[in-house]
């Protein structure tokens, strides 16, 4: 049997296994032609030990899609891949843990952003919705992008940018993230999922 035919039992790692996990990545939920393609700064420690995107308790991108009609139930970080079945995919514009992306360096953004392109070239998804402002001025040299919807495409994919949805971004709370994900689900065409 493969292993991703097994069930993913949930996990909390020792301080060793987080410390353990700089530099690791953790692996895209991606498929062609999604409606979404949520892009993260970068993995965190405690994701890359996990190896699940957003895993760090207190992330609120998992309560943010629920709350904002993209899934009909609170999703874990170990049950990632149902996104796929919605339209929604995950990803990270650099793809290396850190403690924190206060660690990364211009060049992690550079090189990160020209390996999103060539990502999102193939896998042609409607949106790429970056989560972090930023990581998307860095990384497509936009220094003065808001969040929101950008005028730059990568071909026929828009590109919207959202809010860090680390709970250590205290410039937006969970009811400000959801009030944005709405808008990026009905953009997207994405039904409320039925709760």
């Amino acid at each position: 049997m493969r292993s991703e035919l097994r069930p993913i039992r949930p996990f909390k790692p020792t301080k060793e296994q987080i410390a353990a996990a700089a530099g690791k990545k953790v692996r895209d939920v991606i498929a062609r032609d999604l409606r979404v393609i949520f892009c993260g700064i970068n993995p965190g420690l405690y994701a890359a030990a996990v190896g699940h995107h957003f895993a760090r308790p207190g992330n609120r991108f998992w309560p943010a899609l629920h709350l904002s009609g993209f899934t009909d139930r609170l999703l874990s970080p170990f049950e990632e891949h149902q996104v796929l079945k919605l339209g929604v995919g995950i990803t990270n514009v650099v793809s290396h843990a850190t403690s924190s992306a206060a660690e990364l360096m211009k060049e992690d953004f550079t090189e990160g952003g020209q390996t999103l392109r060539r990502k999102i070239q193939r896998y042609r998804p409607k949106i790429l919705a970056v989560l972090g402002i930023g990581a998307y001025r860095e990384a497509f040299e936009s220094p003065q992008a808001v969040i929101g919807p950008q005028e730059n495409k990568i071909g026929n994919t828009r590109i919207w940018v959202l809010p860090n949805p680390s709970g250590l971004n205290a410039n937006y709370q969970l009811d400000d993230l959801v009030k944005l994900f709405i808008e990026l689900r009905e953009v997207a065409g994405i039904n409320a999922a039925r709760k």
